[in-house]
């Protein structure tokens, strides 16, 4: 290996630095001492700055979303969240940093704070915008969605039934519809799309529902029958969702049918026929004998090619409501959407509220599998990890992972909202005797399962209404599908009944329901549903306390006993006197005193009981001031139980 150019020579110096080996000591001018004395001199020369004045706290309204934790209302009002704990304990209520609020105590709060705050509902929320910036070239003409609407009985799915040529009315229970279909019919080549809405009273959500995703509200009015209370409910809601109403007078066939008459009580309610010079488009059909159907078609189609510009963007991202979701043995979550907007394709990411999922197939209203669903068709979704709440909006996402992230977060405002209203429940110990004071009032809890999402949402609306100060309907928890162990679980936890509409219990259930005792009970008709419930509620009602009177007696002599006091001598003026019975003493027209009858004599026997004519001694529990004179009034108190929820105690009998 060659060798590199050679190092010069230094002199190898001890480590100590200096010839001898001793340390040397460096000392540098304007060193650290130096610069701290520099630091003090800029410290003592530079000018003050002024302190900044704290900023005001914050005063305008804000907004929160319901069931909000106490430290995001902190943040929100700019409040100290010690404060806010503060004025909870002040108010005998203990919360944590991430425990929600009820609305009161939201609205409490914010009234010690001097701020105004919005609390915003699950409920409230638009997921997707109102309007959407389609550029004209991209929109095409798409059918006119048409809401069936109208009374009970009057003929609405046999209508439905002989447009589309299928058998629907023999499906439901009692020949009422409860669900809420959507179908298409052609129409010289043209299609409409139909919801059939329930006319029952008790589906008035899932009608006003119908209301709001509908271009054109036909109203089936009967022509032996008139307008009804349902009747002006759909016009009530149709107009509410701003859509113009087409008359359809059924049962033009039966020997009493008047349409004029009709046409007079519409008129009345603001529906002018056009033929009197209105603008209200009428047709008078008889769906029994499918007379005249194509001239309420082609009225429809007059009024969407007049009044409305029904065009969509079919290349967009598919959006539309939920119009119905239920649990299907085999398939899972089935979900009915109405595109509104965009063309909905197999394999597509969707959610639909706290719902989500990949579409795995497709079905139109004759259950035929299809590929894709442009605006303004309805079509039934497989593919949603649970039933979708009725009347969603569901939107498609660009990847699954994003829709489960948006369902998820849907999916905890709701939990918190519940866990808000759960603590309102909630009874503290200053609370409690005050309750007891009132009389605590008594739960009838109940889990509740129905075939569809709709139907659930109704039935909950109508227990809703059953009102009364002493009881009222809790429930617990309701689902889709059939009647599982879990239910009954829940149910036998909760001291709950169990209630299934249009579901069945499994065999597991029911023998799990037979073992704990709990009550399953599965109904087809909400008439009988809701009549079971009240008079379950009734059971639950304390009895009445009545009085019955039983008759008067005169003092007429008094006699003094030192071993018991002073015996009233009387006379039973009017009815009987009976051993162990209440009395109020009257002296000059006055109650000065309510006892009971410790003794009662005649002569020197005990006497049950004493007829009106007859001579008696009354001893009084507990008072002996009695004059010559006074007057006994004799009662007793039944305890009457209830027969139904008024409100009125019923009448005692003499």
């Amino acid at each position: 290996m060659a060798d590199g150019p050679k190092k010069p020579n230094r002199p190898i110096r001890p480590r100590g630095g200096g010839p001898s080996g001793r340390k040397r000591r460096v000392v540098i001018e304007g060193g650290a001492a130096r610069g701290r004395d520099a630091r003090k001199s800029r410290e003592r020369t530079a000018p003050e700055t002024p302190r900044a004045a704290p900023a005001p706290p914050p005063t305008g309204p804000v907004t929160v979303e319901s069931g909000v934790n106490v430290k995001d209302l902190s943040q929100a009002l700019s409040v100290p969240m010690a404060q806010l704990i503060k004025i909870l304990m002040g108010m005998g209520q203990m919360r944590t940093a991430t425990q929600s609020l009820t609305d009161e105590e939201v609205e409490l709060i914010a009234a010690e704070v001097s701020r105004k705050v919005t609390i915003k509902h699950t409920g409230e929320e638009e997921d997707e915008p109102e309007a959407f910036e389609d550029v004209e070239a991209d929109l095409v003409p798409r059918p006119p969605v048409v809401t069936i609407m109208g009374h009970v009985d009057h003929g609405k799915t046999t209508l439905l039934d002989a447009i589309r040529k299928a058998a629907v009315v023999e499906t439901e229970a009692g020949g009422i519809t409860q669900h809420i279909g959507a179908y298409q019919a052609e129409v010289d080549g043209r299609r409409i799309t139909f919801l059939d809405t329930p006319g029952h009273e008790a589906f008035t959500a899932m009608r006003a529902r119908g209301a709001k995703v509908t271009d054109i509200a036909v109203l089936v009015v009967a022509a032996d029958d008139g307008v009804m209370p349902q009747t002006k409910e759909s016009i009530s809601h149709a107009r509410a969702a701003e859509v113009p109403i087409v008359v359809a007078i059924n049962k033009m066939d039966v020997p009493d049918a008047n349409a004029d008459r009709v046409k007079s009580e519409l008129a009345s309610e603001g529906l002018q026929p056009e033929d009197w010079g209105g603008t209200t488009q009428f047709a008078e059909v008889s769906a029994k004998l499918q007379t005249n159907l194509e001239d309420l078609l082609e009225r429809i189609l007059l009024v969407a090619d007049a009044e409305l510009d029904l065009r969509a963007n079919p290349s967009a991202q598919a959006s539309g409501p939920i119009v119905e979701s239920r649990l299907d043995v085999g398939r899972g979550a089935v979900a009915t959407m109405l595109v509104q907007r965009g063309t909905l394709h197999v394999g597509d990411a969707i959610v639909a509220g706290d719902a989500a999922g990949k579409v795995r197939a497709l079905y139109d209203y004759r259950g035929e599998k299809v590929k894709e669903a442009r605006p303004g068709e309805p079509v039934e979704i497989v593919g949603f990890d649970k039933p979708p709440p009725a009347g969603e909006m569901t939107r498609v996402v660009d990847h699954e992972r994003q829709a489960k992230d948006l369902a998820h977060r849907r999916a905890e405002r709701l939990r918190r909202e519940q866990l808000a209203q759960r603590s309102t429940r909630r009874v503290s110990l200053d609370t409690l005797f005050d309750q007891l004071q009132e009389g605590a009032v008594q739960d009838l809890n109940i889990v509740l399962k129905g075939d569809v999402q709709g139907s659930v949402e109704a039935i909950v609306g109508e227990l809703g209404k059953i009102e009364h100060p002493e009881v009222r309907v809790n429930v617990i928890h309701t689902g889709v599908g059939g009647i599982t162990e879990n239910d009954v679980n829940l149910a036998a936890a909760s001291d709950a009944l169990v209630i299934g509409f249009n579901v069945r219990p499994s065999s597991d259930a029911r023998q799990l329901a037979e073992r704990d005792g709990v009550d399953v009970r599965t109904y087809r008709v909400i008439y009988q549903l809701t009549a079971d419930i009240e008079q379950a509620l009734v059971g639950l009602l304390s009895p009445v306390s009545t009085e019955e009177t039983l008759g008067e007696a005169e003092v007429r002599a008094l006699f003094k006993v030192s071993r018991l006091g002073t015996i009233a001598g009387c006379m039973v003026t009017t009815g009987v006197v009976r051993r162990n019975a209440d009395v109020r003493i009257v002296r000059d027209g006055t109650v000065i005193y309510e006892t009971s009858i410790a003794q009662l004599k005649r002569f020197k026997d005990d006497a049950r009981e004493v007829s009106e004519g007859f001579e008696c001694g009354i001893l009084l529990e507990g008072f002996n001031d009695v004059k010559e004179g006074d007057v006994l009034e004799v009662y007793e108190t039944k305890q009457v139980e209830r027969t139904d929820l008024a409100g009125a105690s019923p009448s005692a009998s003499a």
